[in-house]
């Protein structure tokens, strides 16, 4: 049986879930669609048809899993719980502290109507949170730290690009080796925001632009800035696009421990990305997978992470997973 997969949205999300389909043999990719006139929108194969967003109701019949391609501050929101009526949908939102407002809404929409929607899917949210879950299940006494990086942040270089005076800019979150080293070593470190990132931001600016003021706009900001050491380096555009226009990321999650006389045990689970897109994309399409199966015996409803099991990720049986990878 192959899965039939549409796309909703394709920027650097939707192109690398196009990637990641094409590297899975039991799925295909159906169609594309897109808020932007179809005729404009390349594909990397040229034989998908790009459809009007608005006409995606039109396609219900022809696809098994929609993956949700869109911005998890404006698109998601809207698009989550409407498309989830429809479809059987995987989605990569983001903020955090809206998961459990989100799932609800989702829920609400896609249970009635019998479809299975799964939320938040990526590497964090998403990979890192079964990680985090595994360090506090099995080490109760302990401590969990998340680090990112090195990493170029798209919120993050966002906000830089909006201060008066920018004409381009990226951003990078960086973790402090020492504090890595600290809870590496089982000492559970009380670490401030500060110390366990540095930001570094690259920007190029405005003809005119005062540096010193554009400097001082970063490093003061607000839920962004002000709370960490930060650099800023001015480059010219071409230092912009020839050494930061990949988007590479990473991290690690740490759960540090004790068991039983007090024995030090240490979980670490790390990623080193060269495209963050790109695999957040893979994890979303092997996701898609488990939604399909999933819908196939009848459960219903809006899912995390935390509720699919590991098999259901993979093409391979049971058994062969039993024989192969246990």
């Amino acid at each position: 049986m192959t899965i039939r997969i549409g796309i909703a949205g394709y920027g650097n999300l939707g192109r690398g879930v196009e990637s990641a389909i094409a590297q899975n043999e039991d799925m295909k990719l159906v169609g594309v669609f897109s808020r932007r006139n179809p005729e404009d929108v390349k594909l990397l194969n040229g034989n998908v048809p790009v459809h009007k967003m608005d006409d995606i109701q039109n396609f219900t019949d022809e696809i098994d899993v929609l993956i949700l391609c869109g911005g998890s501050k404006n698109d998601l929101p809207e698009q989550g719980p409407a498309l989830s009526a429809l479809f059987n949908t995987v989605d990569s939102f983001d903020t955090h502290a809206k998961v459990p407002e989100y799932f609800a809404a989702v829920d609400a929409s896609a249970k009635p109507n019998g479809k299975t929607a799964i939320i938040s899917v990526g590497w964090d949210p998403g990979l890192f949170s079964i990680n985090r879950l595994y360090g506090e299940a099995i080490l109760p006494e302990g401590a969990t730290y998340t680090f990112w990086g090195k990493g170029l942040s798209q919120g993050h270089s966002d906000a830089v690009r909006r201060v008066s005076g920018v004409k381009g800019a990226v951003q990078y979150t960086i973790p402090v080796p020492d504090a890595v080293d600290r809870v590496r070593s089982g000492s559970f470190p009380e670490l401030s925001t500060r110390e366990k990132h540095t930001r570094e931001c690259y920007v190029v600016l405005e003809e005119g632009a005062n540096p010193d003021e554009v400097k001082q706009a970063i490093v003061t900001m607000p839920d962004y800035f002000t709370d960490y050491d930060t650099t800023v380096t001015f480059i010219s555009e071409e230092e912009l696009k020839r050494d930061h226009s990949a988007m590479p990321h990473g991290g690690f999650v740490i759960r540090s421990g004790k068991t039983g006389e007090g024995n030090a045990q240490v979980m670490e689970y790390s990623l080193k990305l060269d495209s963050n897109p790109e695999f957040t994309s893979s994890v979303l399409v092997a996701y898609a997978r488990a939604a399909y199966r999933l819908s196939q015996n009848g459960d219903a409803g809006a899912k995390s992470v935390f509720d699919i099991a590991p098999g259901l990720l993979s093409p391979k049986s049971a058994a062969d997973l039993r024989k192969e990878l246990l």
